[in-house]
């Protein structure tokens, strides 16, 4: 999926230069930045952004009159209002020229990000949403934990997952996720790769030397890193809603069948030289 558009409209390089930082590691990306409402109509014609922010004092104009020639040319403009001023007099003038929402300076990140998030998720859709800014995180923190656990460097695949159940035959390793949005992981592989994985963690050379209990026990240890890696990426950038891990639980055996019944699920695929290592990565619907 491509980044998701974001135009600001602010004459005070410092605000630009901070919501851009907030932005900085989301799959929201600035396109254009505007100084007045005169440069604001012109670069939304021409860059067509997916959402705007909109600083209420600009030289030629305020926000409201901005907004208003903005939803003149796109009637479906979603403007945000990233303003020092919030009373009651500016919300309700606001919202009759078309702003969607209103944040008051100093903005945190996960307000802005909420914020965006939910207007655009009418337009790039919740499964977009959930796979761009809480999947996709995930991919970072495996291929970054394989690497820093048995030293070994992977190519993924990814994309989202419309079964309602996944067959595994080796180990499988579920954790729970809590807070928002709440969910699971499932990090998996079949046997020889588990022993593969064990030996190395384990810094063993000898096959014989590591029993199935120790090999699971060393997957279900980095599963444990990997998933926890990921929800920090997470919480990086969602700073006060903060997501956390239940203790893992973990499955050996062939022909297992774990349901994901109303959950928006996500595969990750690591082809390594040991062999593939996968995460399977769902989340409640509704969050």
């Amino acid at each position: 999926m491509e980044k998701v558009k974001v135009m600001i409209v602010d004459d005070s390089k410092i605000s630009c230069a901070m919501l851009e930082e907030k932005l900085a590691k989301t799959n929201f990306v600035v396109c254009a930045v505007a100084k007045t409402a005169a440069e604001a109509v012109q670069l939304y014609a021409e860059q067509e952004p997916d959402v705007v922010t909109m600083d209420m004092n600009l030289p030629d104009a305020d926000g409201i009159e901005c907004t208003r020639r903005i939803r003149a040319i796109d009637s479906g403009a979603r403007i945000v209002m990233v303003s020092a001023m919030k009373d009651a007099s500016l919300v309700s003038r606001g919202r009759e020229a078309g702003i969607s929402a209103f944040l008051q300076k100093p903005i945190n990140t996960n307000d802005l990000i909420d914020t965006l998030m939910i207007l655009c998720q009418s337009r790039i859709g919740q499964e977009a949403v959930l796979r761009e800014s809480y999947a996709k995180p995930f991919v970072r923190a495996l291929q970054q934990g394989l690497f820093s656990l048995i030293g070994v460097h992977s190519e993924v695949e990814f994309g989202v997952d419309n079964r309602h159940f996944l067959d595994v035959s080796g180990v499988a390793v579920i954790i729970g996720l809590t807070g928002y949005p709440t969910g699971r992981a499932i990090v998996s592989m079949d046997s020889d790769t588990m022993r593969k994985f064990s030996m190395i963690m384990m810094e063993r050379d000898d096959p014989d030397m590591i029993s199935e209990e120790e090999a699971s026990d060393s997957v279900e240890e980095a599963a444990n890193i990997i998933v926890g890696r990921g929800v920090s990426n997470i919480n990086d950038v969602f700073k006060d809603k903060e997501m956390r891990i239940t203790p893992p639980g973990t499955i050996v055996g062939t022909n297992i069948r774990i349901a994901s019944p109303k959950l928006t699920t996500f595969h990750i695929t690591a082809k390594t030289r040991i062999g593939e290592i996968s995460m399977n990565v769902g989340f409640a619907e509704g969050e």
